[in-house]
């Protein structure tokens, strides 16, 4: 029996099993989003100030993190000469493998590392945070990376991608489960299922990453052979020039000159921005659109909804894409945002059924294009191949390159919070720091007497603020979307060159 699934294990497709990381890292990652703000409050009970220091230390670790671990994980492919010793891309698999299945387990660890208190809360917050959120970026860097190592071709990336929506997708049912067992006052039950979880992604990325490397070490083996064959027959490899390492500086001149980078940012920082609005404010909206017109179970629905479709959806997105190309997938999606918008505003706040399409349709429309989802990571991935060509490197930088976009649009996760919170006071003078927090869920309870005088021009403000910010930032996004340049027979072009330049990728295609 054991030697039966061993097997079975052995023929997975590689797809399959490059998509099965997303699991190992969705099921504890959905988790965290949703509790471990509730746990330092609720729990841990720290106090505002520590809680702010964390989050603005976060933030800027957060944002500085990617770039520098994309820069040491992929300096030594940056060279503007051949090297005498050419890196072959399974070599560039397994070093991408060998720090999954070291950053993999770690990131669990410190994962578990929320939910016992071993520190002062504050001291505790800000060391978690930065902690997690290091491992965590080893391991997004890394997977993302070998997308664009794994294969060229727009068909094989969608396939490699379209597994990891779907697992993504089946690790967000730990959240549902997570309900089961939470409860602030015996925090025992929880703490268990939190081991649980984490035993099961070690144990996860420990076989994904150990069946992947037996793959590509066959191939590394092969090169070896060979060379040592060359080195016993006294045949003389012709000699090439010294390498000559690009600096940090060097990089990042090449990349100003990068235009569909630098379009694709602008494009993808709204983008960031629209997504943790939507996630900041969604409680928001149903509480002063929705709450007295609609049942609890269709609030609780709704907010269910919002986590799992985006995820599903994904998948069609990707079946999509194989036909007619992201770039045209994620045009559609944009016209799709504005034209929902717009007739959301000709009819006004009283359509309560249009309103609860909308608001769940704008959730899982967005986050269907967010890089939580992958979607975007195609568009990367044609960067990196772009780069590749643009600057003739040796080995495509993937890594770096996901830093470097990670750099310029993480700032909307802080940006969609300020700003909204901002309008919404300039126009309602409704101060959300200033009176009781929002509940997560909606909520049956009349509204108060106090609060007659102003709901009317708070229910117009959020109703404002949920039509009007989709609409700027749809149109935002076709404008910087307009000039990307890298589809149709541009990246066909692109493509061609690369594999081209690329030798031995014909292996680790037919793998996929």
């Amino acid at each position: 029996m054991g030697l039966r699934l061993l097997s079975c294990l052995f023929n997975l497709p590689t797809a399959v099993i490059y998509g099965s990381l997303s699991l190992f890292v969705s099921i504890l990652h959905n988790v965290f989003l949703l509790y471990y703000v509730d746990t330092f409050v609720s729990v841990y009970k720290i106090d505002k100030l520590s809680f702010w220091i964390g989050e603005t230390v976060f933030l800027i670790w957060n944002s500085l993190n990617d770039p520098l671990f994309g820069w040491l994980s992929d300096r030594v492919f940056l060279s503007t000469q051949q090297s005498g010793v050419e890196i072959s891309s399974p070599e560039v698999i397994l070093k991408r493998l060998q720090a999954l299945s070291r950053n993999g387990p770690l990131f669990a660890i410190s994962f578990l590392a929320f939910w016992v208190s071993w520190a002062h809360p504050g001291l505790q917050f800000l060391l978690c945070l930065c902690l997690y959120d290091s491992f965590l970026t080893m391991v997004d860097l890394n997977h993302n990376a070998l997308l664009a190592d794994l294969a060229v071709s727009a068909k094989d990336r969608t396939s490699l991608n379209f597994y990891c929506s779907l697992f993504s997708a089946i690790g967000s049912f730990s959240v549902f489960m997570s309900y089961a067992v939470w409860n602030k006052e015996d925090f025992f039950s929880f703490r268990i299922f939190c081991v649980v979880l984490a035993l099961c992604s070690v144990a996860g990325f420990t076989l994904a990453t150990w069946l992947l490397r037996q793959r590509f070490e066959t191939e590394v083996k092969v090169k070896w052979d060979q060379e040592s064959t060359l080195k016993e027959l006294y045949i003389e490899q012709p000699s090439a020039p010294l390498e000559k390492r690009i600096t940090l500086g060097e990089y990042l001149k090449q990349l100003s000159r990068h235009h569909n980078f630098l379009w694709f940012v602008c494009m993808n920082l709204v983008q960031v921005f629209h997504c943790h609005f939507n996630s900041n404010f969604f409680p928001l909206f149903l509480e002063h659109l929705l709450s007295d017109r609609i049942s609890l179970s269709t609030g609780s629905f709704l907010l269910g909804i919002s986590y799992i479709a985006p995820h599903l959806n994904n998948l069609y997105f990707l079946s999509l894409c194989q036909r007619c190309g992201v770039y045209a997938v994620v045009r559609g999606l944009f016209f799709l945002k504005l034209a929902l918008s717009i007739i959301m505003l000709l009819a006004g706040p009283d359509q309560v059924y249009l309103l609860c399409i909308f608001i769940a349709s704008n959730r899982v429309f967005t986050e269907g294009t967010c890089k939580l989802l992958n979607l975007l990571t195609l568009v990367v991935t044609d960067l990196v191949d772009e780069d590749f060509v643009l600057n003739r490197r040796k080995q495509a930088a993937s890594a770096l390159l996901f830093g470097m976009v990670a750099l310029v649009t993480k700032p909307g996760q802080t940006f969609a919070p300020l700003i909204g919170t901002w309008l919404l006071c300039t126009y309602t003078g409704y101060d959300i720091f200033q009176r009781a927090p929002l509940s997560n869920v909606v909520s049956a309870q009349p509204k108060l007497a106090s609060n007659a005088a102003w709901e009317p021009t708070l229910r117009q403000g959020c109703f404002y603020l949920l039509v009007f910010i989709p609409i700027t930032c749809a149109l935002l996004q076709l404008l910087s979307w307009s000039q990307f340049s890298l589809h149709g027979r541009r990246l066909q072009t692109v493509k061609s060159q690369r594999q081209s330049l690329t030798q031995s990728r014909s292996q680790e295609i037919k793998m996929i």
